[in-house]
């Protein structure tokens, strides 16, 4: 017997729903628990998202569905498939076996999916799409869960969150909108535009990580303050990154300026009030010297001195003629914060150019000069911050090494 169309709906959205609450009313999460059953959550809404698009062109099922739909696909049915696959594994067992814990869902959804006729219609090669809806959304998922409620592998969760990030404030606004079908010439335009305010973005989300050893997330939070790098320029660089972005996107469709207005309203507003309040409990002095210092949404021009920018030294070789004339250009932009000193005085007998930061930043090559143009100013900062994204240091310094700027033996000057 075949169930009504809104109450297979009704039962897709409300089940999980109902699971996740007994779970978090049984076992009370604490915020590395709550930060694992949002990340799992909207890892699985995005993929999912992406899956039954893919789905609905190649025919492994179809949806026959009216109202509440997302590029064709119901949202209930996907927003509750994200919670059973997210949230719900999260909090009921966090400290399962990764295989078991993803063994039960998939096992649901291969068992209900044919019974969820006549909203769901399956297509001969279904399974198909299960499995790439397993593989791609469900086990990651639970991968990144884990990681987060034990908080290891830092680089990996800073990375799901970046993507995850780009694939809902930016790909899906963009995809649901239509902005893609604009004119090539718009678009390259555009897309140049954009990347002025994603490097800031990214940029503060690996200083998060690498200074402040945490993730956006309110509830995966850095463990220091962080003042340094974008922070040093503005004290919002996340939310002003993406209220930038959705202005520049504006001019393509209006409903971008809508978002911008949005974003920088829940920044000022409840965001601020929210971690300002977290902040202020965690660090007190610290971070009241540092919000009198660092404007909310205008960056500036210059990095703020500590407790803004920390300082820091550029160890350059005196006997080398190329690097004491990037030294010498270091000191004519008068950089804030930030010394130029003879790599011969350094106790380890440096190789390359090497900088130090008195927060425990360390760098060489390509790197240590990108964090030194951070401290000139935000032109230039954007240029450094560009060179820190991963491959593009890694590229550029294989170039300098392959024109013999690569690691030398200086003398030493120490006593």
């Amino acid at each position: 017997m075949r169930l009504d169309a809104g109450i297979i709906r009704a039962v897709a959205l409300m089940g999980p729903v109902a699971v996740l609450l007994v779970a978090a009313r049984v076992r009370r999460p604490g915020e590395s628990r709550v930060a694992a059953a949002i990340l799992a959550t909207a890892w699985n809404l995005l993929v999912l998202a992406v899956v039954n698009v893919v789905a609905l062109r190649a025919g492994w099922w179809t949806f026959h569905a009216e109202g509440g739909l997302l590029a064709g696909v119901p949202a209930d049915l996907l927003l509750g498939w994200a919670v059973l696959w997210g949230a719900c594994p999260a909090l009921a067992a966090p400290r399962a076996p990764v295989p078991l814990t993803a063994a039960l869902p998939a096992w649901l959804d291969l068992a209900l999916m044919p019974r969820a006729e006549p909203v769901v219609v399956l297509g001969s090669h279904w399974w198909a799409g299960e499995a790439a809806a397993i593989a791609f959304a469900l086990v990651p998922g639970l991968l990144l869960a884990r990681w987060t409620e034990e908080r290891r592998l830092l680089p990996a969760r800073a990375a799901f969150q970046v993507v995850l990030a780009g694939g809902l404030g930016l790909v899906a606004p963009v995809a649901l909108t239509g902005v893609w079908r604009q004119p090539g010439w718009m678009l390259a335009l555009a897309a140049q535009a954009l990347a002025a305010p994603m490097v800031f973005g990214l940029a503060a989300v690996r200083e998060f990580a690498v200074v402040g050893r945490g993730t956006p997330l309110p509830y995966d939070a850095p463990v220091r303050l962080v003042t340094g790098g974008p922070y040093a320029y503005v004290r919002n660089p996340m939310q002003v990154a993406m209220t930038a972005g959705y202005l520049l996107l504006a001019p393509l469709d209006p409903a971008f300026l809508a978002a911008a207005a949005v974003t920088f309203a829940y920044g000022a507003g409840l965001a601020a009030w929210h971690e300002g309040e977290q902040l202020e409990r965690r660090f007190g002095g610290a971070w009241h010297d540092y919000r009198r210092r660092v404007r909310p949404w205008l960056p500036r021009l210059r990095p703020a001195m500590s407790p803004g920018m920390p300082p820091a030294s550029l160890y350059v070789a005196a006997t080398c003629g190329q690097c004491r004339q990037v030294g010498a250009w270091m000191v004519r932009h008068a950089p804030v914060a930030l010394q130029v000193v003879p790599a011969e005085s350094h106790p380890c007998g440096l190789r390359r150019i090497t900088y130090e930061r008195e927060d425990g930043v360390r760098t060489q090559g390509v790197a240590a000069v990108a964090h030194a143009l951070t401290h000139i100013h935000l032109g230039w900062a954007l240029a450094g911050w560009l060179l820190l994204l991963p491959g593009i240091g890694s590229f550029a310094q294989l170039c300098l090494d392959a024109l013999g700027a690569g690691p030398r033996t200086y003398p030493t000057t120490r006593a």
